[in-house]
């Protein structure tokens, strides 16, 4: 990075700076953007508005869509000190939450905690940090030296997150890093609400445990108890260790990656269940449905939390294009008074638009869906009101029921 004598100042267009003052932390590449004199990734700027306003410092990023990312709305030195701040505010947000058993969870959730592009994960003694943009490089040792002197952890990960990241799924760039401390064993496990799951720092985009649905499995624990459970994107068996742990009769577990269904099956058995009455299928989730339905095969819940994009040897899905077929079929296996569980973590897609998906499901499956229960993301996963694009997850319990005829 150079060193510059004076830091640079950069002007943003009114839009910008209308966003800017609304507490959104983001400068989107635009014509005024485009002026700016060449800079380095991770360089500090003072931003201003056009009149020479000062607006506050940004992280800058050239040549990419986020331009800039706002800090703070004052100078400041990023360095240790003022990461040790921030990260501390994180700790005072998160003292209303009720973990129970767990030791697992989000501690720094990026614009939600106003470091944007930076998410800091705890997994047990060890810490995963993710960022969303090749700025934050310069800063991995005073990130590391401030966490280690807040969280105090055995070993701190980290891992470069490129907004394409399907692109990077299994290969090198997609892989954590010891950044310091002592490695996690092998087979390094958490607990979560009292239950154990295996996860995996190094390996892949995700560690095999999404932290953001812990208090919908919970959820999801309660709504299994006698039944009949189909988990369609199954992963690494997340929901279904907690659909049997709460008195599931049979959990169906489907995932196109056998790997991860290996993966699910040591999580059942680290719980002290035993695999072997339930099922674990390696199949598309479309044909897996089709199936079922060719056999007459019912469930009292299915549970459909799908990548926002996935593709196979038989099927190619996307949330917005691929929603309500999923719905369509499911609804095929349950009958009236069963359960379907969705969600989805796609963050352009709004609430309302996602509700259009499962309406126009159940509508040619000529089917009601008659909603109980919503809700989004836990409490460690906060967003400001600033920046409403930290509200993504999606998660829809819906009771089934037919359509009725008027006489």
């Amino acid at each position: 990075m150079q060193n510059r004598s004076q830091r640079l100042r950069l002007t943003v267009g009114p839009e910008t700076v209308r966003m800017l003052e609304l507490g959104h932390p983001w400068v989107i590449a635009d014509r005024y953007t485009a002026r700016w004199p060449k800079f380095e990734v991770g360089e500090l700027a003072e931003l201003t508005s056009e009149q020479g306003r000062p607006l506050g410092t940004a992280l800058l990023d050239p040549g990419a869509r986020i331009v800039a990312r706002l800090l703070s709305r004052a100078p400041l030195k990023l360095d240790r000190d003022w990461l040790v701040k921030r990260m501390q505010q994180g700790n005072q947000a998160r003292q209303w939450l009720e973990l129970g058993d767990t030791t697992a969870w989000r501690l720094i959730n990026g614009e939600g905690d106003n470091l944007p592009g930076l998410t800091i994960d705890r997994y047990g003694e060890y810490l995963l940090l993710q960022y969303y943009s090749p700025s934050w490089e310069p800063y991995l040792d005073a990130l590391c030296e401030a966490a280690r002197q807040v969280y105090q952890p055995l070993g701190i990960y980290g891992k470069f997150r490129p907004q394409e990241t399907r692109r990077l799924a299994g290969q090198q760039g997609s892989q954590g890093r010891l950044l310091w401390g002592k490695p996690a064993p092998d087979d390094y496990c958490v607990r979560e609400q009292g239950l154990c799951y295996r996860v995996d720092l190094v390996r892949d985009l995700h560690s095999g445990l999404f932290l953001d649905q812990r208090d919908n499995r919970q959820r999801f624990r309660r709504l299994a108890a006698g039944a009949k459970v189909l988990n369609l994107f199954a992963y690494t068996g997340a929901f279904s260790v907690t659909a049997a742990a709460g008195g599931a009769l049979s959990v169906t577990s489907v995932d196109a990656a056998g790997r991860y269904l290996a993966w699910a099956t040591e999580n059942f058995r680290c719980n002290g269940i035993d695999p072997s009455p339930h099922r674990f299928l390696t199949e598309d989730c479309f044909q897996a449905l089709e199936q079922f339905a060719e056999t007459g095969e019912s469930f009292d819940l299915i549970f459909i939390d799908p990548p926002s994009f996935s593709t196979t040897r038989k099927s190619r899905f996307t949330t917005s294009g691929g929603t309500a077929e999923l719905v369509r079929r499911a609804l095929r296996l349950l009958p009236a008074g069963g359960l379907l569980v969705t969600s989805s973590n796609l963050a352009k897609m709004s609430f309302s638009d996602y509700l259009k998906e499962l309406r126009r499901g159940a509508n040619d499956a000529r089917r009601t869906l008659q909603i109980l229960e919503v809700a989004g993301q836990g409490g460690d996963f906060p967003f400001t009101a600033s920046f409403p694009e930290g509200c993504y997850l999606k998660y829809v319990v819906s009771v089934v029921q037919d359509h009725i005829g008027i006489e």
